[in-house]
Formats: structure tokens, sequence, C-alpha cells
């Protein structure tokens, strides 16, 4: 499902919406079901209150990792296909810990920089494939989509700690609620009429994206986090830019080549070995890991 937020995005794109719009209405569709999760895990425990400094802090979240990073992804999907988007995005625990190399001082192992090689040379091979076939907007696109991933790895970093005072759900539900507010806004500047003016085909399209692709999808990682713990999870999840390379390939009629096929391995085995070296690098909790 999450796999599929993306083959959404373009799908939308071919009905005439753009980025701007496009972000909106998923966030608009979205932000009642999480809301929703918030009021029912009231019922079932009490929350603790919220203090002033935590809320301007998950505003900030929400402006830098739904806003601001879910904005540069869907302006990067309009060049470049789906599994080269899923892949770079992929490359996130690289960038965590990266970030935590410079900002935290953290040790960053030899086993660790060799997984980092791995993972960023499979996506050379994958956006080498895709320059082929697309043209010269495709590396426009990949530094988008990249710069997505910087965001949204902030965003984790910051997350880790707040998390465990205000839980993930309330997390998510004003993260969202803030990124609401700030791509209506902008899709409200930039065009005033395109929230009420698009196709049927796109309303349709943000409702299932909103649903399907975001709320749905967290939740069942939430759940699949509580039965079988947060390593298995993380592993499940590998199946996603996989995934997402088939579904490209038959609901947009992209190209699927050996190439991309390696380079996407190559990806899933540097991340994976990330994800099992010792000392462990800075981690994001698997529920929100893939928010995005």
């Amino acid at each position: 499902m999450f796999s599929a937020k993306a083959i959404v995005v373009k799908l939308a794109y071919q009905h005439g919406a753009d980025a701007a719009t496009v972000l909106a209405l998923r966030m608009f569709f979205s932000l009642p079901f999480f809301w929703v999760a918030v009021y029912w895990e009231s019922r079932q425990r009490p929350m603790a209150p919220i203090s002033r400094q935590d809320l301007l802090t998950m505003i900030f979240l929400g402006f830098i990792g739904y806003y601001l990073s879910s904005y540069l992804d869907f302006l990067g999907l309009k060049y470049i296909s789906v599994g080269l988007e899923r892949v770079i995005l992929y490359l996130n625990p690289t960038i965590v810990l990266l970030i935590a190399l410079v900002f935290l001082k953290k040790k960053i192992m030899p086993k660790q920089w060799v997984a980092m090689g791995l993972a960023y040379a499979g996506v050379i091979l994958v956006f080498l494939q895709d320059i082929r076939w697309e043209g010269s907007l495709v590396a426009w696109g990949a530094l988008l989509v990249f710069l997505s991933a910087v965001a949204y790895a902030i965003y984790l970093i910051f997350a880790g700690e707040i998390v465990k005072r205000v839980g993930s759900i309330r997390l998510v539900a004003f993260a969202s609620g803030s990124s609401t507010i700030l791509s209506v806004a902008q899709a409200l500047i930039l065009d005033p009429a395109s929230l009420w003016t698009q196709p049927a085909e796109v309303y349709q399209l943000s409702l299932f994206n909103g649903a399907f692709c975001t709320f749905v999808p967290m939740l069942l990682v939430m759940i699949s986090v509580n039965r079988i713990g947060p390593g298995l999870t993380s592993q499940a999840g590998m199946v996603g830019p996989v995934a997402t390379v088939f579904l490209g390939w038959y609901f947009l009629q992209e190209t699927m080549t050996l190439m991309q096929l390696i380079g996407m391995a190559i990806v899933l085995v540097g991340v994976a070995v990330l994800a099992t070296s010792k000392p462990a690098m800075v981690q994001p909790r698997p529920e929100l890991a893939e928010a995005e």
C-alpha cells in the first residue's frame, strides 16, 4: 500500500493535476482518519497533556517531514520513474546516519561505510537506466526526491524523542494537521480554484491515496510492530521498492529492465546491512519511517 503512493500520484498527473493540488488533497483526505485514530486511542487509555513546546515541535515536524518532504517528492515524480523514486527514498537510513555523523558526532563503522557505498551504487545503476529512457530532466527529478529524503531524515531524528512523550498516533495527527494547513494554503495561493475544479478521477485517487496509501498501511505497520516486533516488520517492509517497480510497470507501463532490478537489489542489500550493523545507527521507529 505504501508502494502504491507514487503510482496514485502519477495517475493524478495524467488527469491534469499539479503537485501542489495532489499534495493538498492527499493531506486533506488523510487527516480525518488520523484524528479518528487519536479519538479511538484516547478512549482506550488516558493520554498525557501536550506541552506548548511539544506542540510547536510537532508543528515544525509537520512542516519538514510531511509538507516539505512530500512536496519535493511529488515534484520529483513528474520527472522520474516510480522505481527510481522509491529506491532514492529507501536511502533514508543512510541519510539519517550521515546527519548523525555530522551533527551528533556518531561514529560510522567500516561495515556501515561499505553498506552505504553499496546502496548509493545501486541507486546510480537505476538512475543511469532512467536517464537513458527519460532524458536529462531525470537528474533534476532525482535531486528533488533526494532532498525530500533529506527532509524526512531530519524529521525522523527529531521525531525519535518526542514520540516517547506524545505517542506515535498523536504525533502523526498533529504533524499531518500542520502539513494540511500549509499544503492547502500553498494550493490556494498558486491557483485558488485548483482544489475544487479537478476531474472526479483526481478526487477519487486522492481519497484512495489518503486512506489506503497513507493511513491504512501505517496502521498495519503499528499492528505488525506489536505482533512481531520492529525487526521483522522492517525486514518485511523491504518488499516496498520491488513492489513499486512492478506496480509502475503494470499501471503506468514504465520500463522494467534487468539493470533496474539489479540496482534495486544492491540498494536493498546495502540498507539491510546497515539495519543489522552494530553499533546500531540512529534508527527511526518503524511506525514513522514509512509515513511518506
